[in-house]
């Protein structure tokens, strides 16, 4: 069985954390195109595929010493909103509350956070935006998944406070990561989405350019989501140094034998798989 490609945020190296960004290579999955690593349970790919993916992703986050059998992989039913759920000890034994039997997420909402041990929470994506943050202090966890909606919405920052209402979390306590997402190079948007963050944000012009389309010569419109999740994490009081961008788009992004690194649902029209991003706390 291939090992997954994942990617881990630099200085992150705490013995009681696990976290990681899944890639689309080192899995079981064949419907994508090679062998591909896809984590979601899209209506393209066979179940027990991506079931033996996630079992690769796990191995990955669990390390070589602590191995995988008490990690609990927790997801949500995206739907590109502001809602954060929490997850505690007492959660129906982590049972049903959370999953189907299939394995499929039941809770709705776009960001999940916990503290409790073995329990590693986790957003998919396939050119939104993932973002984790850690509470060194207190040992608690967030991960947060902002398409553009999202972050109008500003699912990071009520992700934040979520974490301070549950855990008293402070700003100065807190490392974030934003993920790999699509990328201003790539993300051309229509005037509704420069509309939406023109309501929303003072700062909106700074996180848009403008280029002339090299097929129909119009004027378009790109947007940089990283900054803008990067200007919600400022807002909330994490200072800049302990907020990492790894800076990789999902639209353009190749590995070392040339292949696209990640999923994209935009390049790839609709028909793709999905990443994971997850963190936890082991103990």
């Amino acid at each position: 069985m291939a090992a997954a490609d994942v990617v881990k945020v630099p200085g992150w190296e705490f013995d009681w954390l696990r976290h990681g960004f899944s890639t689309r290579s080192g899995g079981e999955s064949s419907v994508y195109g090679g062998q591909t690593l896809n984590l979601g349970w899209t209506k393209e790919d066979d179940p027990e595929a991506v079931a033996a993916n996630r079992r690769l992703f796990l191995q990955s986050l669990a390390g070589e010493t602590n191995g995988m059998s008490g990690l609990r992989l927790v997801t949500i039913r995206q739907v590109h909103s502001r809602t954060v759920r929490v997850i505690r000890a007492d959660d129906g034994a982590l049972g049903s509350r959370l999953e189907s039997p299939e394995g499929k997420a039941v809770l709705e909402g776009d960001g999940l956070v916990t503290d409790v041990p073995g329990v590693l929470v986790a957003v998919g994506t396939a050119d939104c935006v993932p973002v984790l943050v850690v509470d060194e202090a207190k040992r608690a966890v967030g991960a947060f998944h902002a398409g553009w909606r999202g972050t109008v919405a500003k699912i990071v920052e009520q992700g934040v406070v979520t974490m301070q209402q549950e855990y008293g979390s402070r700003p100065e306590d807190l490392r974030a990561a934003i993920g790999p997402g699509i990328g201003a190079c790539c993300y051309v948007v229509g005037d509704e989405v420069r509309s939406n963050f023109d309501a929303q944000f003072a700062y909106s012009g700074e996180l848009f350019r403008e280029a002339e389309s090299s097929s129909n010569g119009r004027r378009q419109f790109y947007v940089n989501l990283w900054e803008a999740n990067r200007r919600q994490l400022l807002a909330s009081g994490i200072a800049p140094e302990r907020i990492a961008v790894i800076g990789e788009c999902t639209g353009c992004s190749r590995n070392a034998a040339g292949e696209r690194r990640y999923f994209s649902h935009r390049v790839e029209h609709g028909v793709a798989g999905r990443m994971l991003n997850a963190i936890g706390v082991v103990a």
